[in-house]
């Protein structure tokens, strides 16, 4: 007995120091000071991506998450945002897409940090809340946000995800990009900022908090940069540590636009030259940007598609050679942490413009980044007693001050070329629902002098809104004796509209992002007697960013004339007019496969007519991989799957210049572009989750005429292709042994790899010698070994990945003597 209670003793006193330990264990501390982020004592070198929960499916996330991973980024970063949390005031949605805490501890289990970005996004509601003023000292305002975030900081804290707490919330951000709107507003811009930061901090979060763009965030909290560049930024306190939340990896894309891209050397240049000078946090906005599910869309004319060029596309696969690149540069700035986080920089030039940024300390770690600021020239530099070639615009990383393990504007990795194929899936048995304007008066919601404004009567419960009035004609009008026909001019502040007389379809008008006025300007037929005029005015996106939010209108806004009557030009603004919110499909709930049937349906006798519904039944097609609508054949309008929103689809012709892209100057947005003069969006991804084996339902709405039974559902997939120069040293060739030293594999070497789940198929293309060209365009050189194909088809074909050295002793012979040879590959990749 004595023994039993002794060994008891002991047991207890075990477990009781293994939950005392395991609670120093698992609860971390994260602080900063000048270097960087120190999580558990340990400065770090943090490289982050943003994915957007709401963006994507729960299902995609994990595979989101590991790429992320596999890319070597430590951090997620997401926003959290107000507007699909809390639709109603106090009523709140975590569910689904919007499952914040699934997302987070998905994140978790893969062994990332999380950035949590607390907004933005501002649901419609707060809008009308008396005497509210945006993003200011205003009660009011600040009473809602505090609600907001306090909830979010209080559901972290239950569920234990903060790095305080054990989990991987090490950063959090308050407010976003407020330094320019604080400027604007003064005294009360400076008195808000300084309150949100209290607010925060006082949450006792126990993880540091962030103001990005403000330069005036006050203590503790830690100013950071947004932008396509931020090598000259600097904190405002020398204790704070230099961190960029935002490194646009791409820009959005606006229906009616071209679509922007960003070249990865470009990307890689920025990055490396923000860590050359100290940098020591950076996150990708956007690693995955995913897609603008439903009416989310934020910001007036924003595509469906959210892809921001991202090194993740938006359906989930990979995009080369964005994603190698960077992959191969975080290695690189992997192998220089040490020293970039126990030193500050030693600059020394090199020439006109070029420079070194030295790290190094006594124990003898040492880091180098060789820098050429020229855009034109390649030039070569002599640093410690050894020479280097540096391309244009790029930065040499050299981990040991002697081997260039990385160059900028060198990509050895991968490029992937996007293919979008037919599916074994047909659309069944279209039918169409008409939506009858003719029927308009007898459901108006109210009548009223004067124009109203359109988010103040919808509360964003749909993007259309009805604007009726009518006019009498007598039998002495001149237009109806051949006369020219009278001209209606409506001025907008709406994104479009769409206008009818007497029930039949007399033309449309559309804004742009830097027109957010416009007028409809365009004749119409009138007969004697009364005249009804229908205008469907339609809001694309809300602008729920920047300031006086309260303020901003929307809808037909402006004179409504009429010009061309006997009597002049006619007032119809002042007129009575009656107003219906959305459509009687919306009203009925077409979309929902419950409600669809409640109509008669129709078959399709003739295509292009305005205002139609549609709806039919597919299977899912087989395979893994992700799927697509082919929307071409249509005009605008919206898309539903199962009853889910895909969104907004709009087959306006992207305008812009689509020209020779180069990478060695500045980045802007316009400046490399591409899908000039076709629509600016024609796929629009439907989730694989969202699909039953069978009998699947797609409903549409058209506002405009298409032909939906030329929409076909497609499947996006990739081809690879890799290529390598003989002798060419890549971080990938870098070796640090136990006894730290380090060598180089003087062997380079292709790498192929197709996405998860998928396999090499095909070899499309392959050439050991001297071959030409680019991805999707490989050609043969003068010097090319006869039996490339047939090695590397033997060595790749049905594997996910595989590896090959660019050497003679692969190919068996050397196919041209005293010349460098390159080996060029290009695969297909299948679902296996």
């Amino acid at each position: 007995m004595e023994t039993n209670s002794v060994s008891n003793l002991v047991i207890f006193l075990m477990i009781s120091i293994f939950f005392v330990m395991g609670s120093q264990l698992i609860s971390c501390s994260v602080t900063y000071d000048k270097k960087a982020i120190i999580i558990n004592g340990q400065r770090r070198i943090l490289l982050s991506g943003s994915i957007h929960y709401p963006r994507s499916t729960p299902e995609m996330w994990e595979d989101l998450i590991i790429k992320a991973k596999n890319a070597g980024l430590d951090v997620i970063d997401t926003y959290v945002f107000w507007n699909v949390h809390e639709p109603s005031p106090g009523n709140y949605t975590f569910e689904g897409r919007y499952d914040l805490v699934r997302f987070i501890k998905t994140v978790q289990t893969h062994g990332l940090y999380v950035h949590l970005r607390i907004g933005p996004g501002f649901p419609v509601w707060l809008k009308y809340v008396p005497g509210i003023s945006f993003r200011t000292d205003n009660e009011p305002f600040k009473a809602a946000m505090q609600q907001f975030t306090e909830k979010i900081v209080g559901m972290m804290k239950s569920y234990n995800l903060f790095e305080s707490q054990g989990g991987p919330i090490i950063l959090s951000q308050i407010e976003n990009e407020y330094g320019p709107k604080r400027l604007a507003l003064g005294a009360n811009g400076q008195s808000y900022m300084i309150w949100a930061a209290k607010m925060a901090v006082g949450l006792d979060t126990g993880v540091p908090w962030v103001m990005c763009k403000d330069d005036e965030a006050p203590d503790p909290v830690i100013n950071t940069c947004n932008g396509f560049y931020c090598d000259i930024f600097s904190p405002n306190k020398p204790y704070k540590p230099t961190m960029w939340t935002e490194a646009w990896s791409g820009w959005f894309t606006e229906f009616g636009g071209a679509i922007p891209q960003r070249p990865v050397q470009d990307l890689a240049f920025a990055v490396a030259g923000f860590i050359q000078r100290g940098g020591s946090f950076v996150n990708y906005y956007m690693f995955h940007g995913g897609t603008n599910f439903g009416r989310t869309a934020g910001g007036h004319f924003i595509t469906t598609s959210y892809d921001y060029d991202a090194p993740i596309d938006e359906y989930g696969l990979i995009r080369e050679p964005k994603y190698g690149h960077l992959k191969e540069l975080h290695k690189a700035i992997k192998l220089c942490e040490h020293a970039l986080v126990s030193s500050d920089p030693t600059v020394t030039s090199l020439g006109n413009s070029q420079q070194a940024h030295l790290f190094s300390q006594e124990d003898g770690t040492c880091a180098a980044f060789l820098s050429n600021f020229d855009i034109k020239s390649a030039v070569r530099v002599v640093f410690k007693n050894m020479q280097y070639n540096l391309p244009p615009w790029s930065i040499s990383i050299l981990p040991d001050c002697r081997n260039v393990v990385f160059n900028t504007a060198k990509i050895e990795t991968q490029t992937s070329q996007i293919q979008m194929l037919p599916t074994n899936s047909q659309f069944q048995s279209w039918e169409k629902y008409d939506e009858d304007v003719s029927l308009l008066e007898d459901n108006t919601k109210f009548q009223g002098i004067g124009l109203v404004e359109q988010i103040n009567v919808t509360r964003d419960t749909s993007d259309y809104l009805w604007y009726i009035t009518s006019i009498d004609i007598g039998s002495s009008e001149s237009i109806l004796r051949g006369g020219q026909k009278p001209t209606l001019i409506v001025n907008s502040r709406g994104h479009a509209l769409h206008v009818f007389i007497n029930g039949q379809f007399a033309g449309s008008a559309y804004g742009t992002t830097n027109k957010t006025r416009f007028a409809f300007t365009g004749p119409v037929n009138l007969q004697v007697g009364t005249n009804k005029i229908s205008i469907l005015s339609i809001a694309m996106a809300l602008p729920n960013k920047g300031m006086h939010f309260e303020n901003r209108d929307m809808g037909i806004q402006g004179l409504v004339e009429l010009d061309g009557l006997d009597q002049g030009k006619l007032d119809l603004s002042r007129q009575t007019w009656s107003y219906k919110v959305g459509l009687k499909g919306e009203e009925i709930n077409l979309v929902s496969p419950d409600k669809v049937s409640s109509v008669m349906w129709m078959a399709i006798t003739q295509n292009q007519q305005p205002l139609i519904w549609y709806k039919a039944n597919f299977d899912a097609p087989s395979g893994d991989d992700p799927l697509a609508l082919d929307m071409k054949s249509m005009g605008k309008g919206q898309v539903w799957i199962n009853g889910q929103s895909i969104g907004r689809y709009w087959m306006a012709n992207a305008n812009g210049s689509c020209g020779v892209c180069h990478y060695a100057s500045a980045y802007q947005s316009p400046t490399c572009q591409i899908g000039c003069d076709r629509p600016t969006q024609r796929w629009y991804h439907v989730p694989r989750s969202w699909l039953h084996p069978t009998q699947n339902l797609i409903v549409i709405f058209e506002e405009l005429g298409g032909d939906p039974t030329k929409i076909s559902l497609i499947k996006r997939t990739t081809s690879v292709c890799a290529n390598a120069f003989e002798q060419h040293l890549t971080v990938s060739n870098y070796q640090t042994e136990n006894t730290s030293e380090t060598k180089m594999l003087h062997r380079a070497k292709v790498y192929l790899r197709c996405a998860t789940g998928q396999s090499i198929e095909i070899i499309k293309f392959a050439s050991y010698g001297t071959p030409q060209g680019t991805c999707g365009n490989f050609q043969q050189g003068t010097c090319h070994a006869q039996n490339s194909h047939a090695i590397i088809e033997k060595m790749c074909v049905g594997k996910e990945n595989c590896k090959l050295a660019v050497s003679n002793s692969d190919f068996g012979t050397d196919p041209c003597p005293n010349t460098l040879k390159k080996l060029y590959v290009e695969a297909i990749c299948s679902t296996n």
